[in-house]
């Protein structure tokens, strides 16, 4: 082939002078940017592709980082997108659903460390920025128990219960049950609205009255109800419901 057919060639592919591609050495300005800045430098977008270089060892990765972007309205919703929604993204395979999952299991665990190191009560942020990242973008509601010590320490996070995009079943026993396994001392409940309203429905209150009731007769507290959406959240005891 001559040099003119080779270069011919190079263009067509979106090469340079040399057959480079138009996204070379970005990966390496990017990864140079957070060294020197900080990855708090960096767009939301810009993340997902930093992310997304492990699951491709080559090419850009940028397309993909804003179909992804364009697809869910956010980074948050991108990680805790279900698996089976994210391969329907042009460019999304098994390495790239690994790595996205793994990055959001990464902060919910930062965020999980972060809340257990002190009281829960005396990290009230760090509590409902913990719930945030494990609920807050899932598409159903989900159920979580957090279990406290004597000292209001954590104690484990568990989901008790994944239902639809409404209603999540919940069974008083059950909680009450958990807690005294674990040798807890008190509860804090938490759920999602997926609707995006955190305002408490009529069985919210109630399963949360039989929750309360069922605890009391074991000197088992009840400290909060939250209900958490993806721009706000509703304390029952704030609210007086507790």
């Amino acid at each position: 082939m001559s040099t003119s057919s080779r270069t011919a060639n190079a263009s067509a592919s979106g090469g340079g002078a040399r057959g480079k591609p138009h996204y070379h050495g970005h990966r390496e300005r990017l990864r140079e940017r957070v060294v020197a800045k900080g990855a708090e430098s960096l767009a939301d977008y810009e993340i997902l592709e930093a992310l997304l270089f492990a699951a491709r060892p080559n090419g850009d990765m940028k397309p993909l980082a804003k179909r992804l972007m364009q697809r869910f309205g956010s980074l948050a919703a991108v990680l805790s997108a279900d698996p089976a929604r994210l391969r329907e993204v042009e460019g999304v395979g098994p390495a790239a659903v690994a790595v996205l999952k793994v990055g959001r299991e990464t902060a919910r665990r930062l965020a999980r460390e972060e809340t257990s190191e002190r009281p829960v009560i005396a990290s009230w942020d760090r509590l409902l920025s913990y719930c945030r990242i494990a609920l807050a973008d899932e598409t159903v509601e989900r159920f979580h128990l957090l279990f406290l010590d004597k000292k209001n320490q954590l104690i484990a996070d568990e989901p008790q219960s994944r239902g639809t995009v409404d209603h999540t079943p919940v069974y008083p026993r059950e909680v009450v049950k958990r807690a005294l396994e674990l040798d807890a001392a008190a509860i804090i409940l938490v759920h999602n609205h997926p609707s995006g309203d955190p305002t408490p429905s009529k069985a919210d209150v109630e399963m949360t009255r039989e929750i309360v009731d069922a605890a009391k007769k074991l000197n088992l507290k009840v400290h909060d109800h939250v209900i958490i959406s993806r721009r706000a959240h509703t304390s029952f005891k704030q609210r007086g419901l507790l």
